[in-house]
């Protein structure tokens, strides 16, 4: 009888042993939270930069919402690019843009727009970014802001490419579609490599 009870018991034992362990992953996977989606680039220098390469790293929290979006196109429409400026410095980040040399930077707009090729993602970081010594600041402070987008082919990875502008103005079109005033070169974004997040959250 003895020998009977613990035979059962071993076969529960054997039979719970495997739904607690998908429990405890499940609640481990959901304690982390919702994977980053990162894109790693090379930046290139155009211009008077031309020749120095910089890498480029954007983690992506959360899309920026229309109600975010329609908060910029206020704050334009009032302040113009000052405006954008301090409606930017005020959202919460939903990502981060690291550069080379620096520790980088809150992202307060990220936006995400499907493509016939696969996805555009435009982004606006709260401040200036500057690399390193190509960008002394001789330039107006109403160029303050830093940009960038990033167009990302689906089908063909290889040819997927971006944009950074470290020394711009934002203005808001009649669309409502964010346009760039630069004070700088743009710099070209290369070698663009794009690691996927949680599905419907970035």
């Amino acid at each position: 009888m003895h020998i009977e009870a613990m035979k059962t018991r071993q076969i529960v034992i054997g039979r719970l042993l495997p739904i607690g362990l998908l429990v405890l992953a499940g609640t481990f996977a959901f304690s982390r939270g919702p994977k980053t989606e990162t894109i790693e680039a090379s930046a290139m220098g155009t211009g008077t930069q031309l020749g120095q390469v910089i890498g480029v790293t954007l983690d992506i929290y959360e899309w920026s919402t229309p109600e975010d979006r329609q908060i910029l196109i206020d704050a334009f429409t009032k302040g113009q690019n000052q405006g954008l400026v301090n409606a930017l410095s005020k959202m919460k980040a939903v990502g981060h843009c690291s550069i080379t040399g620096t520790l980088g930077y809150d992202v307060s707009y990220i936006r995400m727009v499907p493509t016939p090729t696969g996805r555009k993602i435009v982004f606006v970081t709260n401040r200036q970014i500057r690399f390193g010594e190509a960008f002394f600041d001789t330039q107006s402070q109403s160029y303050n802001l830093t940009a960038g987008e990033f167009n990302l082919d689906a089908a063909d990875k290889s040819k997927s490419t971006g944009v950074v502008y470290p020394a711009t103005q934002l203005i808001i079109d009649k669309q409502g579609q964010l346009q760039f005033d630069l004070a700088q070169n743009p710099w070209k974004l290369v070698d663009v490599l794009d690691w996927q997040g949680t599905p419907g959250v970035n």
